[in-house]
């Protein structure tokens, strides 16, 4: 069944026509820091059709009120759904039809055969997608709004008719006053447990274990506010390229994540782009610049940034093919609302028969969150840290139909729970780290995530 795809007038960003359609499973895929190069489409998933969930053990396909239970390869499984709905069209909008959702980064240490659970502070599925009917989609460099629709539950026509009437039935209103108020968060780590984790993480690498690993610390605190609200109070105060906002089951993501993990055209070309090294803005335009000159001149951030290139080099070339990997921007510097980022850009040509679950396989989780060496930093991260992770370094993205994807790096992203939210923080250790800074760095990470909360 072909795709309808109509373009429809509004002045609405992405956030307003959202909080219209913002009912159980529906996502919003946000570019809300606008970016030429980075955040060219916004997308809204409306009218579900099929839910799939991974528990680690099992999984569950929802379709028709049915539930179909399995215990095969979520991945593979999930090939197989996609390939069911697999259309071909020729548009320059990479998701007109397909799925939305996330991938934990527990679920990438199965991919990696380690074993053992360490506590959940939180139980949620692994893996998440959910189909849709129709996406809504925002072409942020042409300021344009279309609709799109499958015809799976309802004919194409009318349903793209009830959408286009909804919003334009929406009223656009003033900027909205936002209330931020005081928290207590508390973390899994007292700060001197952080802080030996740390040196025994730096004793490894001393011993020739690893040369680089992630260590995080996991927030929580007190919430019961409207989880879309806070949403919009993150997206007010820290746009990024790739913030997603997720009304699912029994929790709400509330992410303003700023990394590409991997993205994926229909041609086979893939790109990665991962952040190593972090600096806080500065509260005057001087301390500004020189905290910018600073990240840009630091051999210690570039080294790691340069571990995680290769390691991510090594990765794509398991799936791409020969001598297509290249680096395309080493040490670019990024400025985002509270942090100036060091980022690089990989990329690479898949081989024939490779696909996104091929590509997510080889290189899944990202090498920014773990280390180097991928499965040995995994290891010892299982260690230290004292809790599962859970969505927090995973990815959050969309997979077309026609087999474009783009996912993210989960990170300044919260999940909220009945009246708590929880959110981790992290940064890179090497052998000149010092532990101090480390700490103050994961706190300068979650300032806009602590804000908002």
């Amino acid at each position: 069944m072909e795709v309808l795809i109509k373009e429809i007038e509004t002045s609405l960003n992405v956030a307003e026509i959202y909080a219209h359609f913002n009912s159980r499973n529906n996502i919003m895929l946000d570019s809300s820091k606008e970016d030429k190069e980075l955040s060219k489409f916004s997308f809204i998933g409306v009218n579900p059709f099929l839910i799939f969930k991974w528990f680690g053990e099992f999984g569950e396909i929802i379709k028709d009120e049915e539930i179909e239970k399995f215990e095969s390869d979520p991945l593979e499984k999930l090939r197989e759904l996609t390939e069911a709905y697999k259309i071909e069209i020729d548009n320059k909008i990479p998701l007109v039809s397909g799925t939305i959702g996330y991938i934990s980064y527990d679920y990438g240490k199965r991919i990696e055969g380690i074993e053992g659970v360490s506590k959940k502070n939180i139980e949620i599925p692994e893996i998440y997608f959910v189909f849709y009917d129709n996406i809504i989609v925002k072409d942020l460099s042409e300021n344009k709004t279309f609709v799109t629709s499958r015809g799976i539950l309802k004919d194409r026509k009318i349903s793209i008719k009830e959408i286009e009437d909804k919003i334009h039935k929406i009223t656009k209103t003033k900027d909205e006053k936002f209330n931020f108020n005081t928290n207590k968060f508390i973390s899994n780590f007292y700060k001197e447990d952080y802080l030996k984790a740390i040196s025994r993480m730096k004793d490894y690498i001393v011993d020739g274990h690893i040369y680089i690993a992630n260590m995080t610390q996991n927030f929580c605190c007190e919430n019961s506010e409207d989880s879309f609200y806070t949403y919009r109070k993150l997206r007010e105060i820290n746009p990024a390229p790739f913030s997603a906002y997720m009304n699912l089951d029994g929790f709400e993501v509330i992410s303003s994540s700023p990394e590409r993990f991997l993205k994926l055209n229909n041609r086979g070309k893939v790109e990665t782009k991962p952040i190593k090294g972090t600096r806080k803005r500065g509260k005057t335009p001087e301390e500004d610049e020189k905290n910018r000159r600073e990240l840009e001149n630091s051999e210690k951030d570039k080294a790691e940034l340069l571990m995680i290139v290769d390691l991510e080099r090594n990765d794509l070339s398991k799936v791409c093919k020969p001598h297509s990997v290249k680096v395309e921007e080493l040490f670019k510097i990024e400025e985002y609302s509270t942090v100036f980022h060091l980022v690089s850009k990989i990329v690479g040509e898949l081989r024939e028969k490779e696909d996104i679950f091929s590509l997510l396989k080889a290189t899944f989780p990202g090498g920014s969150i773990t280390g180097a060496p991928k499965l040995r930093a995994m290891e010892i991260i299982h260690e230290l840290e004292k809790l599962e992770r859970g969505l927090y370094t995973g990815s959050i993205g969309y997979i077309d139909f026609r087999g474009n994807s783009d996912f993210n790096i989960v990170i300044r992203t919260i999940i909220k729970q009945k009246d708590k939210a929880y959110f981790g923080v992290g940064g890179g250790i090497t052998y000149d780290s010092l532990e101090e800074s480390e700490y103050e760095e994961t706190l300068d990470k979650g300032r806009a995530l602590m804000k908002v909360l």
